[in-house]
Order: C-alpha cells, then structure tokens, then sequence
C-alpha cells in the first residue's frame, strides 16, 4: 500500500507540474483563455486529453502493483513492468502525457502548447535514449534486452519476426 501512496505522490507532482502548472503559464503568458463554448474541437480536445490522462494513470497504477515502484527515476519498479500499457508500446505513460497534452492544445487551440507539446517530446525522447533505457538494461539485463526487442518504443504494436 505504501508503494501506491508513495507513486501516486510522484505522480501527481509531475502532473501537476508538466501537465498543468507549465501549460498554464504558457496560456496565460499567450494570453489564451477558457473557450466561452464548446464546439467538436473542443469536446475533441476534452476527449483526446481525457484518453491521454488515463493511459498515464493506468501507467502509475502498473508501477505501483506490478512493479512494485514508482514511476520516478529515483524509486523506481523493483521488477520490469511488462503488462497492462507495457505490453503494446515501451513507454506508454510519456505517450498518455503528450496525448494529453496535446488534447489541451485542441481544446485551447492553443500554437504556443502545440510548440510545448513539441518540447516535451523531444526531451522525454532524449531522456529515454540516454538514460531510461541504458538504467532499465543495466538493472534488468536479459529480461530487458528482450522486451525492447518484442515492443517498440513510442509506436504501440508487437514489432514483426524481422524486427520492424
């Protein structure tokens, strides 16, 4: 139960800081406020951020009961986690994160989210290539080695016999 609290923790301070606290300073500093209706961009918006939150809760809840950890670098899972969103693509919770993200974007219309958006992907996709996956092959070996070879990284779907 501790480990659910203490993910669940971690969880919100980075949502609560990536999905919320920095977007909301980059709409408030591009002057873009709260649509006054709701049109099909926006519901769309509503729907795509909503799809991406849960996949990133889901994501949380997987450290926390499969893995026993916490999706923060410092606490991570004690065992690889390969169920649940793991089975269909490598990292799932940074996917659910910019489908999120990018779900505010549409339902703000925001350009200066979209570039955000950007921004996020290209980090996260830096720190997974350099220090995610080099920690995960170091603490899991063989077990790891063969997950990257059967689930891709951002694309969700089993890669083919040939690898692609």
């Amino acid at each position: 139960m501790f480990v659910l609290a203490r993910a669940v923790t971690y969880a919100t301070l980075f949502i609560a800081l990536v999905l919320i606290f920095v977007p909301g300073q980059i709409l408030e500093s591009s002057g873009i406020v709260r649509p006054a209706a709701l049109g099909a961009v926006e519901i769309g918006g509503l729907v795509v951020g909503t799809a991406g939150g849960v996949v990133a809760l889901w994501c949380v809840l997987a450290f926390a009961v499969v893995g026993k950890g916490t999706p923060a670098p410092f606490d991570p899972p004690r065992k690889l986690v390969v169920r649940g969103p793991y089975r269909h693509v490598r990292n799932p919770m940074y996917v659910g994160a910019a489908t999120a993200l990018g779900g505010a974007a549409m339902f703000y219309r925001s350009l200066p989210l979209l570039g955000y958006l950007g921004l996020f992907l290209v980090a996260t996709h830096a720190f997974v290539v350099w220090y995610e996956e080099p920690t995960l092959e170091r603490l899991f070996g063989d077990e790891y080695r063969a997950y990257c070879a059967a689930v891709r990284r951002w694309r969700p779907g089993v890669r083919s016999e040939t690898g692609t």
